[in-house]
């Protein structure tokens, strides 16, 4: 079974994706990790332009914070690679999702208002479910 696990590349979701129980239960031939951060609209100035040193230092704690879960898993016994992206979560969990012909996406669900809560209850949610290429497993947290 090929597993994508994706989130929203904060501390937050990284340990709600390690912490959720479901991820024992399922047998993982491949496991994918998928850290999804939006483009940092508030950062764009009038010509289209993006500060490149504000996305770099932000790709690299992504990056980071990628590197620590995939190592996590690693060492729970699960064949585990990164992948991080930015853009729409939707689209790109869909789009990863259909690359690697994952038979579910896991990802974890917030109870609490944090960034990671809106991500999901924005449009993520609802819209994930009706596009997924596959099984969608939701863990609460």
């Amino acid at each position: 079974m090929r597993i994508l696990m994706a989130y929203d590349g904060t501390i937050e979701g990284q340990r709600a994706l390690l912490a959720a129980p479901e991820i024992n239960l399922l047998p993982h031939d491949e496991t994918h990790l998928l850290a999804v951060l939006p483009m940092p609209a508030g950062l764009f100035l009038a010509e289209g332009y993006v500060p490149g040193q504000v996305i770099d230092e932000e790709r690299a704690q992504a990056k980071a914070l990628l590197d620590e879960c995939v190592a996590a898993l690693v060492a729970q016994g699960f064949p585990a690679t990164g992948h991080m992206s930015w853009g729409e979560p939707v689209e790109e969990i869909c789009k990863v999702a259909a690359q690697l012909k994952a038979s579910m996406i896991l990802v974890a669900h917030p109870r609490a208002t944090s960034f990671a809560a809106r991500w999901w209850r924005g449009w993520v949610g609802s819209s994930l479910l009706e596009q997924t290429p596959c099984s969608l497993l939701v863990s609460v947290y």
